[in-house]
């Protein structure tokens, strides 16, 4: 059988191993979506008033 006593100083380090690690791809990638999502938003309105100045 296994130890019952579960030892929370381990647990402690794992987790603040975890939550202090960083990782650089992420961030950029969710910024990288904004970009191209403002310019098609964009792209879509200066579409519509063009399309109804022209009708």
């Amino acid at each position: 059988m296994s130890d019952p006593q579960i030892d929370p100083a381990g647990n402690t380090q794992q987790f603040r191993a975890f939550a202090q690690r960083k990782e650089p791809e992420a961030a950029p990638q969710k910024r990288s979506l904004v970009v191209p999502i403002a310019v098609v938003a964009a792209v879509v309105v200066i579409a519509a008033v063009a399309a109804y100045l022209i009708l």
